[in-house]
């Protein structure tokens, strides 16, 4: 059976031009780059190398880029290392749709280190609260995170206004852009963040890689301290083979953004109307013009969204019910409720994520598949006669 991936905002398929990249250093070329050898050496110039692509992705200098194990960890050092830096102020902020990386931090340092949290909220179209925001700044705010683009519904929020806004009032302001990477253009220098999260494993490198961009003079507290690996930012052997890889994705993702904007959008927006159109009673969860090129999160009224994809599952085909940190679990995501989407939506949600290499013809499969599927659930609904929810 051919598989029809459409779960790219939960992972990425490892590009072949990385795996190339790759393969020397994992057996050839296996020195340590710390080493003073010519043999080592080789390998600490192909990740000086990665750290330039990865550099020029978001137009950074080499020297702000840290290497970490994945977006997880560059999310928690940069808090700690805020916190850190102004211990005094015992207030942070983030919103109520953060991936758990930062949500449930925030929840952890209020419980156990006492601060004081504002979970901004989002309107029904997944919005950011902006009044509710500034509002919120004070002297006693040490940081404040907020994500580029929500995971699951792919909305943008107005990174660089906040960012403005932060740096006006003095307060460290870090951004989750794990998603928007190679999506959507990134410009730190524009954006003016201070530091910056990304994961190799959802621009197509190797899972248990990640990259914490820190804006050249900001003070920084290690989260992970050992030796001298990352300027002393990150202690640690470097993963060298995937950052090699996460090098080389970094570089083909900065050549593959005119696509997602182009070919990919057009893809995310005909299997949107397509269903809208074929499907009564569903609807799309978000702004349908602040979210990224790749993502459609939507909603079919008095059906289970586990239901829908253990039966898309028999076909083939892979998309999610939300955040594959979360979808283990059956109660609906904390993002569509936040959205206030009504629970018979929400419950009953998918999100297609889509890249590069998803074709015309593959949505039309998901399209012909999700119909039926659809059909045969609502039939045996008690929430669903006569062609109605009731």
């Amino acid at each position: 059976m051919k598989i029809v991936y459409t779960d790219n905002n939960a992972t990425t398929k490892v590009a072949d031009e990385v795996i190339q990249e790759m393969l020397p250093y994992f057996g050839e070329f296996y020195g340590n780059p710390s080493s003073m050898h010519t043999f080592g050496d080789q390998v600490g110039k192909k990740i000086k190398e990665a750290r330039q692509r990865v550099a020029d992705l978001i137009n950074a200098d080499p020297d702000e880029i840290v290497f970490t194990s994945c977006g997880t960890e560059s999310d928690n050092s940069a808090v700690y290392s805020a916190i850190n830096a102004y211990p005094g102020r015992k207030h942070i902020i983030t919103s109520n749709v953060e991936h758990p990386a930062i949500n449930n931090l925030f929840k952890l340092l209020k419980r156990t280190k006492g601060y004081e949290v504002t979970f901004v909220p989002v309107d029904k179209k997944g919005l950011l609260s902006l009044d509710v925001l500034y509002k919120s700044l004070s002297d006693n705010t040490a940081v404040v995170s907020l994500m580029w683009a929500n995971n699951e519904t792919g909305v943008l929020f107005p990174i660089e206004e906040i960012a403005q806004k932060t740096r006006e009032k003095g307060i460290l302001f870090h951004t989750d852009a794990v998603q928007a990477a190679g999506k959507v253009p990134i410009d730190v220098r524009t954006a003016g963040v201070d530091m910056l999260s990304l994961s190799g494993h959802k621009i197509h490198a190797p899972k248990g890689v990640g990259v914490l961009y820190i804006k050249k003079g900001l003070k920084f507290s290690p989260f992970l301290i050992g030796g001298h690996q990352e300027k002393g930012r990150r202690g640690g052997t470097e993963n060298s083979v995937s950052i090699i890889g996460l090098g080389k994705a970094a570089e083909l993702a900065k050549e593959h953004l005119p696509l997602m904007d182009t070919r990919v959008r057009g893809l995310r927006d005909y299997l949107q109307n397509a269903l809208l159109e074929k499907i009564s009673s569903c609807s799309v969860n978000g702004d349908l013009e602040k979210r990224l090129p790749n993502t459609l999160s939507i909603g079919f009224d008095a059906v289970e969204g586990e239901s829908i994809l253990l039966m898309l599952d028999r076909e083939g085909i892979c998309a999610s019910s939300g955040s594959a940190c979360t979808s283990g679990s059956l109660d609906p995501s904390h993002v569509l409720m936040a959205m206030q989407v009504p629970f018979k939506s929400a419950h009953g949600s998918i999100r297609f994520s889509l890249s590069h290499y998803n074709t015309k013809e593959e949505m039309d499969h998901v399209i012909a598949a999700v119909v039926p599927v659809i059909e045969k659930l609502r039939a045996m609904s008690p929430f669903w006669k006569d062609g109605k929810v009731i």
